[in-house]
């Protein structure tokens, strides 16, 4: 009797394409390697200019060879090698990479589906669905094009992304641009925020005296276009922001709360985290640190975005707040405060276990997301 050869379908096929920044490139590989864990194929596209910078400065290609499914794919971001981009640069970012990677995009997705169209003979299915990054909203449009689902990451909290969705709201009841220079004023047209939300807890970009300048109807667009995607993947965890996820769902019904990711990885995966920095790592800090009474140290961070020297540092504190100002903070934080600070601190440690626990909020999220990928690849 002649035997017959079972032959197994290939996986999912996701395309992730971040924004090339550090924060986005570092989560959204995190979510990559989460799926490969899970036995999907992953390509990553990132620009030549942030590859060549992973390949320099981090061990993402050595890490990423246990699994055979995932492939990097590089495009160019239209700047010059030179280019900082961070810091003031970064709507120049913005602006080049939707223009140049757009039609590349388009590009790379045809050839795929050429490439692929036999995934018996290929062993791998064409692209099955994108995860796109939120802050490169002219990916859904190139999803829509193609008929390719697609999936909005937003690597920021539930409460940054609210903010800016609600932005029109804000210029529709004349809260935007500010009367006055009163940076304490609350905000009272983004609901769920309105009794503790001020004025200078909005994102920078909406210190604009025109709201109709392009720079400020940028960002303000790549937020909404986040609507359209067949659902919105957040960095976050039920527990911590609820409230604001609750008021979110008004808009977005199909939310994924997936965060944190470094706690899923450390969960869920047995081997060493991944670093996925596009810069060189200076561990020369470790020692002062490791000398320091425990729980004595407060680190600030300005964000990824935020690459400046140590003279723009001085001068971006010099021109927004009195350094004496933020001396009494840190000092009422590490004296007044500090028993309610610690406590904080150890609570939310708690929450993200318990998410990413088995049965958790985000460990059931992450699994769901997993399933709607599944459930879209259809050749």
């Amino acid at each position: 009797m002649e035997e017959h050869q079972v032959v197994l379908a290939p996986p999912p096929h996701v395309l992730i394409f971040p924004f090339p920044a550090q924060s986005h490139v570092n989560s959204m590989l995190k979510l990559a390697e989460l799926l490969c864990h899970a036995g999907l194929h992953v390509t990553f596209l990132v620009t030549h200019f942030t590859h060549c910078r992973l390949l320099r400065h981090s061990n993402v290609h050595s890490h990423f060879t246990r699994y055979p499914g995932f492939r990097f794919e590089t495009i160019t971001d239209g700047l010059p090698e030179d280019d900082p981009r961070s810091g003031e640069n970064i709507v120049d970012l913005l602006k080049s990479f939707g223009l140049i990677a757009k039609p590349l995009l388009t590009e790379l997705l045809i050839s795929d589906r050429e490439k692929n169209a036999d995934s018996a003979a290929t062993g791998r299915k064409k692209i099955t669905c994108i995860v796109a990054d939120g802050l490169s909203s002219f990916t859904i449009d190139v999803a829509e094009e193609i008929g390719i689902p697609v999936f909005c990451f937003r690597t920021a909290s539930a409460c940054n992304f609210w903010a800016y969705f609600c932005v029109p709201k804000l210029i529709e009841n004349g809260e935007l641009p500010f009367k006055g220079k009163n940076l304490d004023v609350l905000v009272t047209s983004i609901p769920g925020m309105d009794g503790f939300l001020r004025r200078r807890d909005l994102p920078s970009f909406c210190r604009v005296g025109d709201v109709t300048h392009p720079d400020f109807q940028l960002f303000v667009n790549e937020t909404l276009k986040s609507s359209r995607a067949q659902g919105l993947i957040l960095n976050t965890l039920e527990e911590l922001e609820g409230p604001i996820l609750a008021q979110t769902r008004s808009q977005f019904p199909k939310i994924y709360t997936i965060g944190p990711l470094q706690t899923h990885l450390k969960s869920r995966l047995k081997v060493p985290i991944c670093s996925n920095s596009l810069w060189e790592e200076d561990m020369s800090c470790i020692t002062w640190l490791n000398a320091q009474p425990l729980r004595s140290v407060v680190y600030v961070s300005f964000g990824s975005l935020t690459m400046v020297t140590k003279d723009q540092l001085i001068e971006f504190l010099h021109d927004t707040c009195d350094r004496h100002i933020i001396e009494k903070m840190v000092r009422k934080l590490m004296d007044e405060m500090r028993v309610e600070f610690k406590q904080s601190t150890d609570l939310m440690a708690k929450l993200a276990k318990n998410a990413v626990s088995e049965g958790g909020s985000s460990y059931s999220s992450l699994d769901g997301l997993i399933e709607d990928i599944r459930l879209m690849c259809v050749d």
